[in-house]
């Protein structure tokens, strides 16, 4: 899986490669340029965010860049990945903790030829979840618990959440968490995936449902009406080429 995961494009002709419309296309078939794809950031609608207490706390972008073999030569591609997170704070013993978590992470198809070469258009959610696990480090002892189908982007997704322990440093606390994860779902030129975390002693299952019914994204269907200004402004904090992901072109 992983070997496959690294060629993505990997016997892909330069014939077939330079049949691409564009210059940028050309210059990547003969070696001159990576062939670069950015994402559309996707977010929860103001409304959605307002009826769950949740408020943005983070966005950040990540160029994530990889070296393929095609036709017997090195060709690079570069991927531009977004991600937006959403917090809430709950209340221990008089003080206030922020251990509620939404993601949205949107990550480039890679279409060449017809073919979308992004690997997680194949992962399910428990590869997503072990992904995630790696991402945020405060999680871990993932287990699959229950499935359940919302409207997400104009289609019925079946949403998974796991059981996960969480590690709260600045309480000193390991708490038992939910993890409720996505699948890639697709969105125009983009995958979006969607992630909701919270202590399990507070159901917040009906909120992340709200919040997921909520996702806009400029090029799926259900997202056309989205506002421009939140799609377009992105957080450059954490941008850079990362090269340390299994998923190849995935950096959460």
């Amino acid at each position: 899986m992983d070997r496959r995961r690294r060629r993505i494009i990997a016997g892909i002709g330069t014939t077939g490669l330079a049949s691409l419309a564009g210059c940028s296309a050309l210059d990547f078939a003969l070696g001159n340029k990576p062939l670069s794809f950015e994402a559309e950031t996707a977010v929860v609608a103001d409304a959605a965010v307002s009826e769950t207490g949740y408020s943005e706390t983070n966005r950040r972008s990540s160029t994530v860049e990889r070296t393929f073999e095609a036709a017997g030569e090195s060709r690079t591609v570069e991927v531009r990945n977004h991600t937006v997170e959403y917090g809430r704070s709950f209340s221990v013993l008089g003080e206030e903790f922020r251990w509620a978590l939404f993601a949205v992470f949107s990550t480039p198809k890679v279409d060449v030829l017809d073919r979308s070469f992004n690997p997680v258009a194949e992962m399910d959610t428990d590869a997503l979840a072990e992904m995630i696990q790696k991402r945020y480090e405060q999680i871990d002892g993932i287990e699959p618990d229950s499935t359940r189908p919302v409207d997400i982007l104009g289609e019925t997704v079946e949403v998974v959440r796991y059981r996960a322990e969480g590690r709260f440093t600045e309480a000193d606390l390991r708490v038992d968490m939910s993890l409720h994860v996505t699948p890639a779902i697709a969105a125009g030129g983009d995958f979006v995936i969607c992630l909701g975390v919270h202590p399990r002693l507070i159901d917040d299952t009906d909120a992340i449902d709200t919040l997921l019914g909520g996702i806009e994204h400029a090029g799926s269907t259900a997202g056309e009406d989205a506002d421009s200004a939140s799609n377009t402004s992105r957080s450059d904090a954490e941008t850079g080429s990362n090269g340390s992901s299994e998923s190849g072109l995935l950096s959460l």
